[in-house]
């Protein structure tokens, strides 16, 4: 089959030795993102399958109507928005997806966290510029309240984790995480209102999709404390656009430490967050680990042997293979 992966930013597939499962296809690896129906189109004209590594890249109803032979598309972990499942059903286009369960955006928040409360990016920014303690003075995690915005895989061990670290945490979402913290000893903020006002930390830990689009608002961050920090390691769409910039600039909250952006990859420091002291951003670093990605990838290549051989597995729109 005529293979197509998009956006191996980190050459993924060669650095974990996985090119030997794609031997017999003809493989074509892009380590960059291109934007726009015709510019994917000029990659994607002769694919037969697509690997995609996450929501790197979005196809429209629009491109999937302008690969005549595309056949599949195997997707890293969870299919999302970002397909147009019902045009792909339409036009047989099978669409393969799922992982394992990996820690790795758990640690990741952790350390965003750890390095925006003791504003380590800060202090080492001043030595490589000859200073010494020259930051505003950190704070400690011991004692204070972190309150997690959905209480499902992610943000479930995100929370026990802040009671290692000897943090009282506050909860809220859903009735899967009311039930969730009812089971795991975790007490819910008494309103949405609440847990904005009196956390010291708020981390957000939901998915992306029509009901959580623009889900937390400016009002709700003009909420939290002056002294306190917002968390994002989900999607940058869980915001409202441009609330963020908006709260920061208005000192509430104090802080922020954010891994998503609204429009990824963001090339030549283009975001106003990376402006600002007072947050930390990386790149989207949530999964992108050696072992996640070795994870993610082999099993999305794996399903496209396994459609190559005629034994699709994992299948999402099981309706295509009709």
């Amino acid at each position: 089959m005529k293979v197509v992966i998009l956006d191996d930013y980190q050459d993924v597939v060669r650095t974990c030795g996985l090119l030997g499962m794609l031997q017999g296809h003809d493989v074509t690896i892009h380590r960059d993102t291109v934007k726009g129906a015709d510019a994917l189109a000029g990659r994607l004209r002769d694919a037969e399958a697509v690997v995609l590594i996450r929501q790197r890249t979005e196809l429209s109803e629009e491109l999937i109507g302008r690969l005549p032979k595309l056949r599949m598309i195997s997707q890293t972990a969870a299919a999302g928005s970002h397909i147009p499942m019902e045009a792909c059903t339409r036009r047989k286009i099978v669409v393969t997806a799922g992982a394992a369960n990996n820690p790795s955006t758990v640690e990741l928040t952790w350390a965003l966290i750890l390095a925006a409360m003791r504003r380590i990016p800060a202090e080492m920014e001043a030595m490589r510029r000859g200073k010494w303690q020259a930051a505003p003075m950190g704070r400690i995690v011991h004692g204070k309240t972190l309150g997690v915005y959905a209480l499902g895989k992610i943000g479930g061990r995100v929370a026990h984790l802040a009671k290692a670290f000897g943090m009282n945490v506050l909860a809220w979402g859903r009735e899967a995480t009311a039930e969730r913290a009812r089971k795991e000893g975790f007490q819910m903020a008494a309103s949405r209102e609440a847990l904005f006002e009196s956390c010291d930390i708020v981390t957000i830990h939901l998915p992306l999709n029509k009901s959580t689009r623009g889900i937390v608002t400016l009002k709700d961050l003009g909420r939290m404390k002056p002294d306190s920090l917002f968390v994002n390691t989900s999607r940058a769409g869980v915001v409202e656009d441009g609330a963020l910039c908006a709260a920061l600039k208005a000192g509430r909250p104090g802080f922020a430490a954010v891994d998503v952006y609204e429009d990824e990859p963001v090339l030549g420091g283009a975001h106003p967050l990376l402006h600002m002291e007072n947050v930390v951003c990386t790149p989207h670093l949530g999964y992108a680990t050696y072992e996640t990605l070795k994870d993610y990838l082999s099993l999305a290549i794996g399903r496209v042997n396994a459609f190559a051989a005629g034994k699709p597995k994992d299948v999402v729109n099981p309706e295509a293979l009709a």
